[in-house]
């Protein structure tokens, strides 16, 4: 048994975990991580893939919350532009639904209260005229277009978890915290990595286990506290290419609820989300037939062509820890975070709620919270920091992919730019001295090869065929149940010659 002095242990492999893990590993600090699964395999992986202000959350007057996600996009726009980029969003008007002038408000408010420097202002658009009105029900005749950002939302939390690496953080992935106890000024933890037990001590302990959290609270660390979590279902289907353009809807529902229609993985829609309490269910959430009906056809009340159960190519679905603030219901819940820090003896912090577009901002709370633990705790440092791979201009894509291109000849374009828009300034690195398509090694489909392979392996945490095909990538989404296997079985074998390094 080897025990290892932390001085900050965090428990849970999400965005707010590995963004804790990060930027306290840049201040200097001795860092640890624990995620019981794979990184980002439950919530951090199932979002609407956005970094947003929240445009409804104005309706429930949370401004402070917008404001603070506003200003937050286009800090990570610029450091992180290979796994994230702008959107515009068309917000078609509707007679039966808010009236055209409260819309245009909350818009005008959007546009200003993030002192917005790189991403367009709201437009009006005719959809009689614009390429946007032709999935549309020729009812709809204007909508207003605004500005988000897409994110890859479970590269977002790798990437995190490879930086804290490289500053010098231990990330621990298919490690379980089974029991921590105060000992004195420090905890100590005891772990299984899937059956082997190690024990560690830290100065503070850090909760971000997400859905978990009130789990850790009350049966990990056997903690008598009053603070809850809210757990709220979100679910999204995939369907087969709806349109042709490159923006996205947000469409309002009877029911007063939003869904976004965000063009998805080159081929496909992605639409979603629904909020659905979820009780004390941990359990990994689906996507139910109830829900994926509704999200059909709520985004049929809008498109010309309904989406039909046969249009689904797949659903996911993701738990939300929000902090139970006793809202009345599930989509009035607030989606800002709280951070709990308990003194009573060794520091521990506990993580509720947050979305991911102020994953830095929580992070930097956090760390704000616990500057008395720490002597000569070095200032903040995350806002103009790029993630691994995003270290070239926010506009910048087209120019590397271009050299990418002209580096490497024998690349397809679609690969090219999927590299690109998954590793930016990385994709060099991974393809290294290879000439022809041969040197990539073998090749398991939508482009994916041997080489790619390694690198997710070695670099960055990955162990399965689902860890590369659904996290890493969403190449699972092009790739037969036949090509899934034969990865696995590859992958198997590999790790049965030892000859993938897996990163520990």
């Amino acid at each position: 048994m080897s025990e290892t002095m932390f001085d900050i242990f965090v428990i849970g492999g999400g965005v707010n975990g590995c963004g804790i893990a990060r930027d306290a590993a840049g201040r200097g600090l001795h860092v640890g991580l624990a995620e019981m699964d794979d990184l980002a395999s439950a919530t951090s992986s199932a979002s609407t893939k956005m970094f947003h202000g929240g445009l409804r959350y104005l309706e429930y007057y949370k401004f402070r919350l917008v404001r603070e996600a506003l200003i937050e996009r286009e800090v990570l726009l610029r450091n992180m532009p290979h796994i994230s980029w702008p959107m515009r969003f068309v917000l078609p008007l509707h007679k039966d639904m808010r009236p055209s002038w409260l819309i245009r408000l909350g818009l005008f408010m959007y546009d200003h209260l993030g002192g917005r420097k790189i991403l367009p202002a709201t437009a009006t658009l005719d959809l009689t005229k614009d390429e946007a009105g032709k999935p549309l029900k020729r009812s709809l005749k204007k909508a207003f277009e605004y500005s988000d950002c897409w994110v890859h939302d479970s590269r977002l939390v790798v990437l995190n978890a490879v930086d804290a690496q490289a500053r010098g953080a231990e990330i621990l992935t298919r490690t379980k915290v089974i029991a921590a106890k105060r000992r004195g000024d420090h905890w100590e933890v005891e772990l299984d990595a899937e059956g082997e037990y190690r024990m560690i001590r830290t100065k503070v302990l850090v909760n971000a286990a997400g859905p978990w959290v009130a789990h850790i609270l009350n049966d990990t660390l056997k903690l008598d506290t009053k603070e809850g979590v809210r757990l709220v279902r979100g679910s999204h289907i995939v369907v087969k290419k709806h349109f042709e353009h490159d923006r996205a809807y947000f469409f309002q529902g009877a029911d007063d609820r939003i869904i976004f229609a965000i063009p998805y993985e080159n081929d496909f829609t992605l639409i979603g989300t629904t909020d659905h309490d979820q009780g004390e269910d941990l359990s990994k959430p689906v996507c139910t037939t109830e829900e994926a009906d509704y999200l059909r056809a709520f985004a049929s009340e809008y498109f010309e062509t309904p989406i039909n159960p046969e249009d689904i190519v797949w659903s996911f679905s993701g738990t939300r820890p929000l902090y139970d603030d006793h809202a009345s219901s599930a989509t009035e819940a607030t989606r800002d975070y709280v951070l709990s820090l308990n003194e009573d003896g060794a520091p521990l912090l506990s993580v509720f709620g947050g979305k991911i577009t102020t994953y830095r901002k929580l992070a930097e709370a956090a760390m704000d919270k616990l500057t008395n633990h720490f002597e000569g705790l070095k200032v903040n440092w995350t806002a103009t920091a790029a993630l691994p791979g995003g270290d070239f201009a926010y506009d910048g894509a087209p120019y590397l992919l271009a050299a990418l291109q002209s580096e490497y000849p024998f690349l397809e374009p679609e690969t090219a730019a999927r590299l690109i828009r998954t590793y930016g300034t990385d994709a060099a690195n991974i393809l290294g001295e290879a000439k022809t398509a041969d040197d990539l090694g073998e090749s398991f489909g939508a482009g994916l090869t041997a080489t790619e392979v390694r690198w997710l392996c070695e670099h960055e945490f990955a162990v399965t065929a689902e860890d590369i095909l659904w996290r890493r990538t969403k190449l699972g989404l092009h790739f037969t149940p036949e090509q899934s296997n034969h990865l696995e079985s590859w992958l198997d074998k590999q790790n049965g010659h030892e000859n993938i390094k897996k990163v520990s």
